[in-house]
């Protein structure tokens, strides 16, 4: 008895149990499609034209037409049409309900990858905010354009007045030989007599 009480507990999930009629489970995709295009052709004119035309049609037959010929008669206040209208709106107001739901699906996943491509956008936007100033900071120790133009302008001036130089002090050079020619004189002598003492030692 213990045990059969604690088997029929609460915490004791219940057998699956048989079915009368197989489990109805249609393809959603299909199913939401078929929707989906039987709500955009509620929505359009030519099905207010068409019902228009079928709703004034009943009318006109069961009005004009002889009794014998009638389906719903006008006396009893068009019963038929009253049901099948209803029945039609029974059917329109689900099927638009799915309809707006797989719109919602389609925005929220439209959304999401939005959101996701903003995310990396942003992501991106700083990596390359961060190179940028990277590359402005390293670039404050290259030198520029106008720099280098300028130091080899300074060097060129350097080697002109160098040059400048020398050429004043050969030219000076040469006009103390050409004033003083015993100076030349003395020069070469000494240059002889060295030249001498370095041929025969003693």
């Amino acid at each position: 008895m213990a045990e059969q009480r604690k088997s029929n507990g609460l915490d004791t999930p219940l057998s699956a149990r048989s079915r009368f009629w197989p489990k109805f489970s249609p393809d959603p995709d299909l199913f939401g499609s078929a929707t989906e295009k039987f709500a955009r052709f509620m929505g359009t004119p030519q099905f207010l034209f068409y019902m228009t035309i079928f709703c004034a049609f009943w009318l006109v037959w069961n009005t004009v037409a002889p009794a014998a010929w009638r389906f719903d008669d006008a006396a009893i206040g068009f019963t038929a049409l009253t049901l099948m209208l209803s029945l039609q709106a029974s059917y329109a107001a689900p099927l638009l309900l799915l309809a707006q739901n797989r719109q919602d699906d389609r925005d929220r996943v439209s959304l999401t990858e939005d959101r996701n491509r903003a995310e990396r956008n942003l992501y991106d936007t700083e990596y390359l905010t961060r190179e940028l100033a990277s590359l402005r900071l390293a670039m404050r120790d290259v030198a520029t354009r106008d720099y280098v133009r300028s130091e080899l302008r300074n060097v060129l001036e350097e080697l002109l007045e160098t040059t400048d130089g020398e050429d004043l002090h050969l030219r000076a050079k040469r006009k103390n030989k050409h004033s003083n020619p015993s100076t030349g004189l003395i020069d070469t002598v000494d240059s002889n007599r060295s030249q001498h003492r370095k041929a025969n030692p003693k």
